[in-house]
């Protein structure tokens, strides 16, 4: 082990440590201010707690912007630049080097994570919850700081200083979409910190009513959207990089992603029976505890090294510390649930299942079914290894088995819900729900008679189909509705702007449809052929014409690659084979032109420049665009509703009405 002298000090290194250092004890500041500050409900003490999240805002911001600088300018003595980065990598390569990495992303998840703490500072109402939920958020900080500066420092000295440095990992300097992923990825995990911390807030002092919801309703719904985003453009980046024309593997660090997803996804309908009739109280906090819980879990399973992943950046010794934080989180929100259980149980209880809090919670069931179930296959091998030493791993098929029928589950339950009224349906009477249901029924029928009709044979897909026919036919019913009430559809802009967190919603719900669409046709009838083209050859691959034109070199400073031209029917499409100077494998770049209908994919796996022959791999996947383009149209919902004002939402207890009399 070499001696501490023999280090080669570095500057940026030295005052980002220092930074840090700072940083930890203005969170420090913060959590006891905080803490104190609410039990003795003294705004002096709460205005410090304040004063202090922004004080350590501002030195992780100095923290990260020298980590970014010692990258820029190829400050070799700092370890992680060494490690990490590369003197001939392209800038916009250097700039996501920030995150190519464990120490890296760690800084980067403190400084969203106090940039999350800072704007909430700013924008809490000054009330009882409001030092206890900066206490939280600090408590959340101090964590993650802390990690910065012992087991994962990125301002660590080095002993021998490079002169080239290692470089980042190939896949994450393959796709400009690194740039992006990661960043909308920590933006929705952190942000889920916020309604937890409120979570926290309203047990500690009592204030278990709707207040706390009210003030988290937009924090979550733009940790949700990050989120969401930050999934899509992780199946694209897949559907891209790796060259096997697939956009999902239920690989363990994708389900990381996908159960807080699902959790939160749950927390955001539920809420709304909170909201509306008091009801759902324990069930709300369970659900934002173990959804910001997950993604902690998550940030173990991507850190720890112990799920082998392509998706996974590093391996890295920080597992146990995540796994003890993950048990402090859910120790803190179940312990302080089951203190406070006495009053948080429902005053009210569900009149009818066929209403609209009655699909809603049969929703979140499934929702929480399904997470379960995810975590129970990502962490199965886990275990299995851990008890029995066996290496083992969980399948496509297994998920499956389970996602497809809880999938149309969901669209099912997501088509009736917002049909149905408040409370009841009416006093038992199936008549009054067949007279508001019965066009999307007869949607969903007619769509699924014609889709075997036109030689759809998979039953799934076939219903998949009717089942999007039934929610847009259902979507139209109820805007066409309001709108007629209104003196036409003239009357919907107007709408619109008066009423943007439901209609938002009903974006949203397009969106998934779209997705769903998209995800039913490209699963069901994906086709992938090999073939190995010489110049001027012609094969049908497919159903397509293919031609190789030429195959020759691309020389760059990171990187070498081998490029095809290769001609499919009028197409041109140029894949390549990377090789970076860092690394001796090499990478796929596919090359995609994209249709509405369904795109033209090429992979070259191998080639011989000299010898003048290409193997390519032609994958055909009918409507994969429209999980692209309805991935864009939840996001356009999510960002409608966000716009929607923050308002107390007043609970009431209306007469019974039957199906006729519903509203939107």
């Amino acid at each position: 082990m070499p001696d501490f002298l023999e280090y080669n000090f570095s500057p940026v290194g030295a005052a980002g440590s220092l930074a840090l250092l700072f940083a930890l004890g203005f969170a420090l500041v913060a959590l006891f201010a905080g803490v104190l500050g609410g039990v003795r409900r003294d705004e002096r003490l709460t205005d410090m707690a304040r004063f202090a999240v922004w004080g350590n805002f501002g030195f992780m911001t100095v923290a990260l912007g020298l980590l970014q600088y010692a990258i820029l300018t190829d400050d070799f003595s700092v370890r992680y630049v060494a490690n990490h980065s590369m003197t001939v990598s392209p800038l916009w390569v250097k700039w996501v080097t920030l995150w190519a990495a464990l120490e890296g992303s760690v800084l980067l998840w403190a400084w969203i994570l106090s940039l999350y703490a800072f704007l909430v500072s700013l924008t809490a109402r000054r009330d009882v919850l409001r030092p206890w939920v900066l206490a939280t958020m600090s408590l959340s900080v101090i964590f993650f700081v802390g990690l910065n500066l012992t087991v994962a420092s990125p301002f660590t000295p080095v002993v021998d200083v490079p002169a080239q440095g290692r470089g980042p990992n190939p896949l994450l300097q393959n796709h400009w979409m690194m740039a992006v992923h990661p960043v909308l990825m920590y933006l929705g995990f952190v942000g889920l910190s916020v309604p937890f911390a409120y979570a926290v807030a309203a047990m500690v002092t009592g204030r278990l009513g709707e207040s706390w919801l009210v003030q988290t309703r937009r924090w979550t719904l733009v940790a949700w959207g990050f989120l969401s985003a930050a999934i899509a453009a992780g199946a694209w980046w897949s559907y891209e990089i790796l060259g096997w024309g697939g956009y999902w593997a239920w690989d363990p660090v994708e389900n990381a992603s996908f159960i807080p997803w699902l959790l939160a996804t749950a927390f955001l309908h539920s809420v709304q029976i909170q909201e509306r009739r008091r009801m759902l109280k324990t069930w709300n906090i369970y659900l934002i505890v173990f959804a910001y819980a997950a993604t902690v879990l998550g940030t173990f399973l991507t850190r720890s090294g112990v799920v082998e992943s392509v998706h996974a950046f590093s391996n890295g010794p920080i597992g146990p510390v995540f796994l003890g934080f993950f048990a402090v989180l859910v120790a803190l929100g179940v312990g302080l649930a089951t203190w406070r259980l006495p009053q948080i149980r429902d005053p009210h209880s569900l009149d009818s299942p066929l209403s609209r809090e009655g699909s809603m919670l049969g929703g979140n069931v499934v929702f929480v079914v399904f997470a379960l179930l995810v975590v129970l296959g990502t962490l199965f091998p886990v275990l299995v290894e851990a008890v029995r030493g066996i290496r083992t791993s969980v399948g496509e098929p297994f998920y499956n088995f389970f996602a497809i029928p809880i999938g149309l589950l969901l669209l099912l339950l997501m088509g009736i819900g917002p049909v149905l009224p408040w409370r009841k349906a009416g006093q038992g009477d199936l008549r009054s729900l067949w007279a508001l249901a019965r066009w999307p029924v007869l949607a969903l029928l007619a769509a699924t008679v014609l889709a075997f009709m036109f030689g759809i044979r998979n039953p799934g897909l076939a219903l998949t189909l009717g089942l999007c026919a039934y929610n847009v036919v259902g979507l139209g019913q109820l805007v066409g509705g309001s709108a007629r009430a209104r003196g036409g559809l003239g009357a919907l802009p107007g709408l619109v702007r008066e009423y943007p967190r439901r209609y938002g919603a009903y974006v949203a719900h397009l969106g998934i449809v779209l997705m769903a669409i998209g995800i039913g046709f490209s699963g069901t009838y994906k086709a992938r052929q090999e073939v190995t083209l010489r110049p001027g050859a012609a094969q049908n691959v497919l159903g397509k014409t293919l031609t190789l034109t030429a195959l020759g070199t691309e020389q760059r400073p990171e990187r070498q690659s081998i490029v095809a031209t290769v001609q499919v029917g009028r197409e041109v499409l140029t894949p390549k084979l990377n090789t970076y100077v860092n690394m001796p494998q090499q990478v796929a770049m596919p090359a995609v032109k994209y249709h509405l209908m369904g795109d033209t994919y090429v992979t070259l796996l191998s080639g011989d420049v000299r010898e003048q022959w290409a193997t390519v791999a032609v994958i055909d996947s009918p409507l994969v665009s429209w999980i692209w383009w309805g991935g864009a149209v939840l996001l356009l919902g999510t960002a409608l509703s966000v716009t929607a004002p923050v308002r107390e939402t007043v609970a009431v207890r209306p007469p019974a009405r039957t199906l006729e009399g519903a509203t939107v």
